[in-house]
């Protein structure tokens, strides 16, 4: 793994616990910086201005930035849910990767850039208990505000390591599903659907785990991935 580059921003506080249960850090959260070149993300990240921030940030020659020190909050989730949990923040890790994103020329992420989040992710799943369902992008947990990591980001190539789901079309095959069915097995699998619009949700789950298609249409593909991805948790 690339060596780790300590700039330390001023941007997070304490974890917040839920009631009497202890913190459990169960999430990590994948982001890209989404700026034009010439900002550096490095800078926002760490300027008290911004009030945001990241635990780690990853350029695109694969160089690795802790800005947060794991143990702490920081500030990248914003409003967001998953799996009933609301403040994201408390619970998990979150990575930003520089990339200009959909507003400044979206591209693909650096194979550099990938092989440090996979020796890095790898590094923290061995630290901390996060299922592979709860290794999400933000678009995951804040559909209707968010679109990043993309639909430019390798989530097959990171499971395939170990590093979070990707449905195997061989196990499970499905029946045409009603809206109302497609709803309840997003809601099943983690997404919010209290909170974000039909075509939000539909395009978010697109994004992560069927790419190749995100207009917010619950094609059969779609319908097939989400089945088995169902399938996968519940094994």
């Amino acid at each position: 793994m690339s060596k780790i580059n300590y700039c330390p921003s001023t941007n997070f506080n304490e974890r917040i616990a839920e009631g009497t249960s202890p913190i459990n850090i169960d999430m990590l959260i994948i982001h890209y910086t989404g700026m034009l070149p010439e900002n550096s993300a490095l800078d926002w990240l760490c300027n008290p201005q911004s009030k945001v921030s990241a635990h780690y940030l990853i350029d695109e020659k694969g160089n690795i930035y802790n800005l947060v020190p794991t143990l702490m909050r920081a500030w990248h989730a914003g409003v967001s849910s998953w799996r009933g949990v609301t403040d994201i923040n408390s619970r998990s890790i979150g990575i930003e990767l520089v990339n200009p994103g959909h507003d400044f020329g979206y591209r693909d992420f650096s194979l550099k850039q990938v092989n440090s989040l996979i020796a890095l992710a790898n590094k923290i799943l061995k630290q901390h208990p996060i299922p592979p369902r709860n290794v999400l992008g933000h678009s995951d947990i804040s559909p209707t505000r968010k679109i990043d990591p993309g639909e430019r980001f390798p989530w097959k190539t990171l499971a395939e390591q170990g590093i979070g789901l990707w449905p195997h079309k061989q196990k499970f095959s499905t029946a045409e599903m009603s809206k109302k069915e497609f709803i309840k097995m997003l809601n099943c699998y983690g997404y919010d659907t209290d909170n974000n619009s039909f075509n939000d949700l539909v395009t978010a789950f697109q994004r992560h785990f069927r790419p190749e298609r995100c207009d917010g249409i619950i094609d059969h593909e779609s319908q097939v991935r989400l089945k088995n991805l169902i399938f996968s948790v519940a094994e």
